[in-house]
């Protein structure tokens, strides 16, 4: 009797944990209609802050961090940043060596003896890195940096934000030649600097199969970016 209670307690538990799964949601939605989703701003207590400016080591520019103050009621746990008073978050990035990080909507560029601003991009999106590449502005005087973000509403839930297709961008220092690098409807899976041939690898991969998953049974893409050059010409090379 014992071990039949044990066995249908073990089935209850079973049963509750796989109730608790969610349903992985797809990162492309293929509409064979054609039409545009329209992007809505769904959290109307969203207020557009900045963060203090950055200025990476050697360079002439200041980087503003430009992000959303997010106030919750009293009792939510949800909260965004490192400080905070009274259920409000005023920091939207973090700066580690030569990178930020965050959930910011965009970056805006001002020259040290300027007071004119400049945003880096004009259009939605979500940047996740901004990474600044020291040791390539250092031999080749070249000053780039390199972003991980989201630009499309790829899943058509009407929001840019992480569960959106991650892909790989490339400025100069100043926030011009705003550049995306890897092809469309391909998920960044990672990118690599090489120092000794100023190469900067990166991997992405298609759904080859159209599931809106990316999966062991879609393509994996290698390719590389000679950063010595002026022209960031994107190169596809085969190592298996």
């Amino acid at each position: 009797m014992k071990k039949y209670l044990k066995y249908i307690a073990l089935v209850i538990i079973g049963s509750l944990a796989s109730c608790k799964e969610e349903v992985q949601k797809p990162k492309v939605t293929y509409d064979t209609s054609n039409k545009t989703s329209t992007l809505t701003k769904t959290d109307s207590t969203q207020i557009e802050i900045a963060d203090l400016p950055i200025q990476m080591e050697g360079t002439d520019y200041l980087i503003h961090p430009v992000g959303d103050l997010r106030v919750f009621e009293k009792g939510t746990k949800v909260r965004y940043g490192s400080s905070s008073v009274n259920d409000v978050s005023f920091t939207i990035s973090n700066l580690g060596e030569f990178e930020i990080t965050g959930y910011l909507q965009n970056l805006k560029f001002q020259k040290t003896d300027s007071d004119s601003i400049r945003p880096l991009s004009d259009k939605p999106i979500l940047i996740l890195t901004a990474t600044y590449l020291k040791t390539i502005a250092d031999k080749t005087q070249n000053k780039i940096m390199v972003y991980t973000l989201t630009d499309s509403d790829t899943n058509k839930d009407g929001k840019i934000d992480t569960s959106d297709i991650k892909t790989l961008y490339l400025s100069s220092i100043s926030g011009e030649n705003f550049t995306k690098i890897s092809a469309d409807l391909q998920e960044l899976v990672d990118w690599n600097l090489i120092e000794s041939k100023n190469r900067l690898y990166f991997r992405t991969i298609e759904d080859t199969n159209q599931n809106g998953q990316f999966d062991k049974n879609d393509v994996l893409h290698y390719n590389y970016i000679d950063l010595g050059l002026k022209n960031w010409e994107v190169k596809n090379y085969k190592p298996i």
